[in-house]
């Protein structure tokens, strides 16, 4: 008896389920992919307003995780957005009060630290302040939220933020910026998932998981808990203010703020990619992660400071704003004693796997993405497999 072809069903049409849709297609198997919104994307999306496109929140993507190997294999990642040497000479740390060009030599000494020297069931602040004392750990710790989105890093594992501080710091950089943004990227992936045959339903949010095919859920965690009705899938996250800017140029702002005394990050993103707004203005987007007991307009005063150090005059040249608050929703951070095997599995049985940002999967941002789609495109193919023999 012949075998049939393999059918498989992915929730969610973001950068996770466009992946594992891909991944499917590719292996010859019919995949139908359901996304709730009018668009695909999710939280790679890129809107254009008045003019202006933002992601949401600040968004790079790093060349050195197994992603963008995959990506480029398959012409998927487009023009990349280069940074002058000019602007990148401006990035400003904000550190004791005031805005400095390097940052404290401590912090630098513990770039030196192998990844395999900071332990996971420590905390990074104790860790590293052995290491190097308390303004290098804390520096340290507060620049590494821009990989982290959480207010207080030095809490979490220290394995788990070396290496993302390690990653965030290397020479040459490591994260690089699609021109027009991520959704150039998520459009190009779409265009592969059609041409391959993949189903693709929008406005398609599903109650129940489909009957006898297998099924990828790539959506946020809560989102895939009340799907599955699975209380277990839960894990830490950040929350954090974001806000978005476009204002009139003017020579001598800075290109990155970075805050070494708290976290938080202000970006320039039009420095190099002149698509994000028309001629002679800038666009800004920052993030500033905020505690529990805080709100979204605390995070936002301290972003407004970073802005009144690195770009004077920034509230006269205001000609767009936009402000959000992102609860739960910038990826995975692992408390000390846990790593990315503690997080809720991709296998979740009986043919349903999970893919996205906070799963059991290694990687840093969107690599955890990555990682867990393939993995879950494979397992749902191998079961696939099964139901059609």
């Amino acid at each position: 008896m012949p075998q049939r072809t393999r059918q498989l069903t992915v929730i969610g049409g973001g950068f996770a389920g466009l992946t594992a849709a891909i991944t499917a297609a590719e292996a010859g198997a019919r995949v139908r992919l359901c996304e709730s919104h009018d668009t695909l994307g999710g939280r790679a999306r890129t809107t254009e307003t008045d003019g202006y496109r933002t992601n949401e929140g600040p968004h790079a993507l790093y060349n050195g995780g197994p992603h963008w190997a995959w990506l480029k294999q398959r012409d998927l990642i487009g023009p990349l957005a280069p940074i002058p040497p000019l602007q990148a000479a401006r990035l400003r740390l904000h550190h004791k009060g005031e805005l400095r060009r390097v940052p404290p030599l401590a912090m630098l000494k513990l770039l030196r630290r192998k990844p395999e020297q900071a332990p996971v069931d420590v905390d990074f602040h104790t860790w590293a302040t052995a290491e190097v004392g308390e303004e290098g750990a804390r520096a340290a710790a507060n620049f590494a939220a821009v990989a982290l989105f959480h207010h207080d890093p030095g809490a979490l594992s220290a394995a788990f933020v070396h290496e993302r501080l390690r990653r965030a710091t290397k020479v040459p950089p490591e994260a690089h910026y699609p021109r027009g943004g991520w959704s150039s990227v998520i459009e190009r992936m779409v265009a592969r998932a059609w041409n391959l045959g993949v189903r693709v339903e929008t406005r398609a949010r599903l109650t129940d998981v489909p009957a006898n095919t297998p099924t990828i859920v790539a959506t946020s965690l809560p989102a895939a808990r009340a799907l599955l009705g699975d209380d277990s899938l839960r894990w830490d996250s950040g929350r954090t203010a974001l806000i978005d800017l476009a204002v009139r140029s003017r020579r001598g702002d800075a290109f990155i703020v970075s805050d070494l005394d708290r976290p938080g990050w202000i970006e320039r993103f039009s420095a190099g990619d002149r698509t994000l707004a028309p001629r002679g203005e800038q666009v800004i987007q920052g993030q500033v992660p905020i505690a529990p007991g805080e709100s979204k307009a605390d995070g936002v005063r301290r972003a407004e400071h970073l802005l009144d150090l690195g770009f004077p005059g920034w509230r006269e040249r205001v000609l767009w704003r936009r402000e959000a608050l992102a609860a739960g929703r910038t990826g995975a951070v692992d408390r000390p004693g846990t790593t990315w095997r503690d997080r809720p599995a991709i296998d979740r049985g009986n043919g349903v796997y999970l893919a996205g940002d906070q799963v059991a999967a290694p990687g840093v941002l969107s690599e955890v993405s990555f990682t867990s789609a393939i993995e879950a495109a494979t397992l749902a193919l191998r079961a696939g497999h099964r139901i059609a023999a």
